[in-house]
């Protein structure tokens, strides 16, 4: 079995989508047997409670515009794949049908929590309107976790310790031992993975990576924008939870398969 993981996208309106298409040819090229896409791919600022609510951040801010983006994205990324297999059909060969699996981050919570803060809104707004499902996807609630072939995924894993429901912290080596599995999720920008061992020698892999836009975000600041690595990763042999990681660099996506 092979996954291929993608980070955070956090597509809006105007950021740059051609990494998303690299991506997709990527997709066609490599077949992967499950593609998951660990969430956060709408970034929703136009719902965003952490910035300051002023006409210089919002004013051209808008939910449609938001919707749109996030769908465009997706298209991007997929159009590969239908058109692969729009051949395939013509051509009376087999089609290329990986399980596509995507977990809710909390950008995309910021339409439930919207509707929650403000019940007018129920029923005129939803996390269907991203059509994620539409498109092929299945769909895992924010913080519900997919375990496929022995690897838990989820946007974030809470600390199992506390009873915040903050993100668990610490290191990738730290977190491992924490949750006791092999684990992926997004969420934070910096790419870090490790392994532990269990007592019958079993390997258990984490990693940790919330990064897949070309664009730079401005609350991070210059220097911080540069400190974190870009890209997708494959998982080669996954099998109970083991696999052989293989990084693919945003540079590399775009220089063969743009």
């Amino acid at each position: 079995m092979r996954h291929l993981f993608i980070p955070d996208t956090q597509v809006s309106k105007g950021v740059p989508l051609d990494h998303l298409e690299a991506c997709g040819n990527y997709i066609v090229d490599k077949k992967p047997d499950v593609i998951i896409h660990i969430g956060d791919h709408a970034d929703m600022p136009s719902l965003s409670s952490y910035e300051k609510k002023s006409n210089r951040y919002f004013h051209d801010k808008s939910y449609q515009n938001d919707i749109e983006a996030s769908t465009e994205g997706m298209e991007r990324l997929l159009q590969p794949l239908w058109d692969y297999n729009a051949k395939a059909k013509r051509d009376k060969k087999r089609a290329y049908k990986p399980r596509m699996v995507l977990t809710m981050g909390n950008h995309e919570n910021r339409i439930n929590r919207a509707v929650d803060s403000d019940p007018i809104l129920a029923g005129t707004i939803s996390v269907d309107d991203l059509k994620y499902k539409e498109m092929g996807w299945e769909v895992h609630d924010f913080l519900e976790i997919a375990m496929i072939d022995g690897i838990a995924y989820s946007h974030y894993f809470v600390n199992p310790d506390g009873m915040t429901g903050h993100p668990v912290g610490g290191t990738v080596d730290n977190k491992l031992k924490l949750l006791g599995c092999s684990f992926s999720m997004g969420h934070q920008q910096k790419c870090q993975y490790g392994m532990r061992y269990d007592a019958l020698g079993r390997d258990l892999h984490g990693l940790v990576w919330g990064s897949f836009y070309m664009h730079d975000e401005g609350y991070l600041g210059p220097q911080k924008n540069t400190q974190y690595k870009r890209g997708i990763m494959m998982k080669n042999d996954v099998k109970d939870g083991s696999y052989d990681p293989m990084l693919i660099s945003m540079k590399y996506l775009l220089e063969n398969y743009l």
